[in-house]
Parts: C-alpha cells; sequence; structure tokens
C-alpha cells in the first residue's frame, strides 16, 4: 500500500489519466447503447449524437489534465457545457467530470477559478433541468432534483476549498517550524559567541593577572640571588603557588569546552568570589604592591555572578597597577556593602595608564581590559565608572546590585 501510495503522490497526472479512460470507457458505452438499441431511452438526431463525440472528448481531457492545469480545465469545461447546451446533445456519464473540476479549483486553482467554479456549481443544474426537462416526472420531482445537484456541486466546491485551507495551513506550519530552526540556529551561534567570549574574558584575567605576578617575583629573585637567597626562594615558591594557580584555572575554563569531561580530581575548580580578595590582595603584596584592602558594612553571601565580577574587576585593577603605576605606587581597595548594592572601589596613586589606552577602552595595552570589565558589570546590571584621577593614578569605581540578582 505505501508503495501505491507513492506512486499516486509522484505520478498524479497518471493517475487522472487512468480516471479519465474509465470516464470515457462509460460514456463510450452509453453512446453504443443509444445507437444499437431500437427504442432508445433518449432520442438524439445523428448531430447531437456526432456532437457529443468531441464533448465526451474533452470533458475525458479535462478530467486527465486537471491537477496540471486546472484553470485552463476549468474554461475548457465551461466551454463544453456551453457547446452541449447550445447543440442539444443529451448530457453523458463524462458529465461527471464538471463535478470533478469543480472540486479541483476549488482545491488547488487561482481565486478567480474558484468562484467561477462555484458560480458555475450554483447555475449548471438549473441550466440543465430547463434545457433538458423530463416530461415523466412531476414540477415538484424536477424542483428536488435539481437542488439536490445543486447542493452536490456545492458539497464539492466547499470540500475543495476546506482542503485549500487546510493545505495552506500546513503549509504555513512547515514555513514557521522552518523559521523557528533558523532562529533556534542563530541563538544558539549567538551562545556559543557569548561563550566563547565569556571564557576569553575569564582567560585574559587569569593570564594578564598571574603571569604578571611571575614576571615580578621572577626579576626579584633574579635580582637578589647572590645577595639574599631566602628573599630569592621566597620569590620562586611565590612563582611555583602562582603558576599552579594559574594551571588550575585554566583546566577549569578548557573543561568547559570539553563535552562530558570533568578536570582533575573529577570536579571542576570552583569560580573565584569575594572570599578570595584576601588571597588574592596577600598575593598581590608578595609581589611588592603595598594595598590597603578594606571592607565595610555588613558581608554576606552573595550571588557567584556578583563575587565573580567583583574578584576579576579587583584582580584586574591591581594587575594595571604593577603594569601601568610605575615605582612607589600604593593601591587602595574597598568593599562596602550597601542595602541593595555592593560598592567596589580600586584605585592607584601611580603615574596611571596612558591617556589614549583609556579612550580606547582598555587598560592592559590591547584594548580589553576596560572592555571588560564593562561587559560584566553590565551582564549583572551594574555601573562602572573608570578614569584617571585627578591628584594622578587611576580610578576604577563599580556598582553591582544585589536586590535583583539575590
Amino acid at each position: 500500500m505505501y508503495r501505491v501510495y507513492e506512486f499516486i503522490r509522484r505520478h498524479p497526472t497518471w493517475v487522472d489519466s487512468l480516471w479519465a479512460l474509465v470516464l470515457l470507457a462509460m460514456s463510450a458505452g452509453w453512446l453504443v447503447s443509444v445507437i444499437a438499441a431500437p427504442e432508445p431511452p433518449v432520442k438524439q438526431s445523428e448531430v447531437q449524437l456526432i456532437a457529443s463525440v468531441p464533448i465526451v472528448l474533452a470533458l475525458c481531457t479535462a478530467v486527465a489534465l486537471r491537477r496540471r492545469a486546472p484553470e485552463r480545465m476549468l474554461l475548457l469545461t465551461a466551454g463544453t457545457g456551453m457547446a452541449e447546451v447550445v447543440t442539444g446533445a443529451f448530457p453523458v456519464p463524462a458529465n461527471f467530470a464538471m463535478l470533478v473540476i469543480v472540486f479541483t479549483n476549488a482545491s488547488r486553482g487561482r481565486r478567480w477559478a474558484s468562484r467561477l467554479a462555484l458560480a458555475g456549481a450554483l447555475v449548471a443544474p438549473t441550466i440543465s433541468a430547463l434545457r433538458w426537462p423530463d416530461e415523466k416526472q412531476s414540477i415538484a420531482a424536477e424542483i428536488v432534483g435539481t437542488v439536490f445537484l445543486t447542493a452536490t456541486f456545492v458539497l464539492a466546491w466547499v470540500l475543495g476549498d476546506s482542503m485549500r485551507t487546510r493545505r495552506a495551513y500546513y503549509a504555513q506550519l512547515e514555513e514557521r517550524a522552518a523559521r523557528l530552526e533558523k532562529e533556534r540556529e542563530a541563538q544558539a551561534k549567538v551562545a556559543v559567541a557569548a561563550e566563547r567570549a565569556r571564557i576569553a574574558r575569564e582567560l585574559h584575567d587569569v593570564v594578564a593577572h598571574n603571569v604578571s605576578v611571575m614576571v615580578v617575583q621572577a626579576d626579584g629573585a633574579a635580582y637578589v640571588l647572590d645577595n639574599a637567597p631566602d628573599q630569592a626562594r621566597k620569590a620562586l615558591e611565590t612563582i611555583s603557588g602562582t603558576g599552579r594557580q594559574a594551571l588550575s584555572e585554566m583546566r577549569r575554563l578548557l573543561g568547559v569546552l570539553r563535552t562530558g569531561e570533568q578536570a582533575e580530581g573529577g570536579e571542576y575548580v570552583p569560580q573565584p568570589g569575594i572570599e578570595q580578595l584576601t588571597e588574592l590582595v596577600d598575593q598581590v603584596r608578595g609581589t611588592g604592591l603595598p594595598v590597603d584592602f578594606r571592607v565595610e558594612g555588613t558581608p554576606r553571601p552573595l550571588p557567584s555572578s556578583i563575587g565573580l565580577t567583583a574578584y576579576r574587576i579587583v584582580q584586574e585593577a591591581l594587575t594595571n597597577t604593577r603594569k601601568h603605576g610605575g615605582p612607589d605606587v600604593g593601591a587602595t581597595v574597598r568593599l562596602t556593602y550597601g542595602a541593595d548594592d555592593l560598592t567596589l572601589l580600586a584605585e592607584d596613586d601611580g603615574r596611571g595608564a596612558q591617556r589614549e589606552l583609556y579612550e580606547v577602552g582598555g587598560l592592559d595595552g590591547l584594548g580589553q581590559g576596560l572592555i571588560g570589565m564593562r561587559e560584566r558589570v553590565g551582564m549583572v546590571g551594574g555601573s562602572l565608572d573608570a578614569g584617571p584621577r585627578p591628584g594622578g593614578g587611576f580610578r576604577i569605581s563599580a556598582v553591582l546590585p544585589l536586590k535583583s540578582t539575590m
């Protein structure tokens, strides 16, 4: 049955041609019976019988090509019907094609063709009853027969029009599904791009901070290697610890990119937060940069997004202080817990970054430091103010809302 259905679906004209041949055979048999019968049920002249032949051929052709050219077959059927009325040829079984053509144009023809088919369905039975009245039936019977035939034609048109509506509905559903699929793919690409940008920011923060600490410690160790071996050893230990921390964070970030794969120990290293700020400040102090770190207000648990944002801002600010602050620079970090927000202040009294670096939106020489800060703060709905201090140095102030995120 499936193969039969596929054949019918792929070769509709062949199927219609088969039905046209059946209709042609029925009409030919009817004409032969009329001619050969000693007392034919329908009295027709030779002209009418001859005219019936092209009428039957035209109607069967309309059935065979109804789906390939529905509008043209409608016009052919209408012209054939008018020729039938003019010549007086009695309707033959091929007239069933008119019902089929009405259904076809209602289901797949153009709008004007569908309306023309409906008009023909309404008037054709009445014209047939007036042109070929049955003397053996009463007027009431003629009226009932005409109404029944008209209802049959109208029902064929209604079924065709409903099929057209359903087909358009299915096409709309398919189009909507295709559009949603494209939108889903676009959203997936946007999500991938956002995740890549997030990972890039994380890698920037990890590498920029930890590598700069390692460079400072290595320079210090090289400077005091001969005169103060103990200090050199301490610097090397700091380099080792910082390197391990950097590797641990990079493993976590790279682990995010591996589906189903976990970092060493079966778990990813947790994201840093407010609790790790003290360790960060101590690490920076170990490089020789004095940092005044204070917490004001009543500390309380914070969302991980707020804690990570605050940690990365302080980390980036202190990294840039070491890079651009110059000699004898000092830094200040203030963390203030408010009722509705967390205020973070990081500033230094050094010479600060070059103004052109600030104007392009970055502090690390590549234009990415301040951009990353603004993106992080924007993601949690906060605000960031950064720029050179009037008396020298650089200041970064961020306000992170807590009500909407907790």
